[in-house]
């Protein structure tokens, strides 16, 4: 029996969590679906996935498993992306979408080295702060925060987590003082991000505790970048994900606040449509990308 098959479509099952979806994307039967499952289930020894007539869901084996084999799979996935570019020099325009925020601190810098490898692909960024549609706009790939996608024929590639921090120039907080819970929020100038999932409620968490803030602000803005400067300016505090705010942290501009208390944190994903071939142009790209988010350890850094 293929090991890698049933690796894949062990991830396959997880990420549909349906077996026939599996089988329609893999173009494999449900019994043949089924088999390999059952088949890798048996030489591991341990129970993945738990099966009922209403739903479907992974044992804590299954979860850990899932994690180390889709890994594996994008690995392998890249080192045959590497081979094939070799022997095909990648063409054509890469069309992506991502935030004005992620496009300008991230996105330039690994366009301009890709450019610098692969002159022949012309590259279009949409950017825009809202989520486009990838198959209806005709996006070869996007920046997505969020854990999961919608549409079942998206392929997701995980860059990394991100915090989410308060933060506030050390002129405002000179003149209005330092937060130190999270309910002192509420006679301070908040600055706040009306793109955000409920973005006039703050849901603070230290260790077991829980605190849910209704919250207003004196500024509202759709761009993270309005937002900083805004509170570079000292005119409140903003609620930003660390890889928006993270140079302005390290040069003094602005200073965490409330920093002991964690709001929900951000997955930063490459988004894609899953084709039977990805483009070489597109897979170069997505490792490119994730390569230099493995490189400069951005994870790390920004969940501290």
């Amino acid at each position: 029996m293929d090991r890698w098959t049933e690796f894949q479509v062990f991830v396959k099952i997880a990420e549909e969590k349906s077996l026939t979806n599996a089988a329609r994307a893999l173009n494999l039967s449900v019994s043949a679906i089924s088999r390999h499952l059952m088949n890798l289930e048996a030489r591991l020894g341990a129970r993945l996935i738990q099966r009922s007539t209403r739903q479907l869901s992974l044992t804590s084996e299954g979860e850990a498993l899932f994690t180390d084999a889709r890994d594996l799979l994008a690995t392998w996935e890249a080192a045959e992306g590497n081979v094939t570019a070799r022997s095909h020099a990648p063409t054509g325009r890469l069309r992506i979408g991502a935030s004005l925020s992620f496009s300008l601190l991230h996105l330039m810098p690994v366009v301009a080295q890709f450019r610098q490898l692969y002159p022949a692909v012309s590259i279009e960024i949409v950017s825009s702060n809202r989520y486009y549609d990838i198959i209806e706009n005709g996006l070869d790939l996007a920046i997505r925060t969020r854990r999961v996608e919608a549409d079942s024929s998206i392929t997701i590639r995980r860059l990394g987590e991100t915090r989410r921090l308060l933060a506030a120039s050390p002129q405002y907080l000179e003149r209005r003082g330092i937060p130190t819970h999270p309910h002192d929020l509420l006679e301070h100038d908040l600055i706040l991000y009306t793109l955000a999932d409920n973005w006039n409620e703050f849901h603070f968490c230290k260790g077991e505790d829980a605190v849910v803030i209704k919250v207003d602000g004196g500024i509202l803005a759709n761009d993270g970048q309005l937002i900083c400067q805004a509170a570079r300016d000292g005119l409140g505090i903003l609620a930003q994900p660390t890889y928006i705010i993270q140079d302005d942290l390290d040069k003094g501009r602005l200073v965490r606040v409330l920093d002991n208390w964690d709001l929900p944190r951000l997955t930063m994903n490459i988004a894609y449509p899953s084709k039977s071939f990805v483009p070489v142009r597109t897979r170069l790209f997505i490792n490119f990308l994730a390569e230099r988010f493995r490189m400069n350890d951005f994870e790390a850094i920004w969940t501290v």
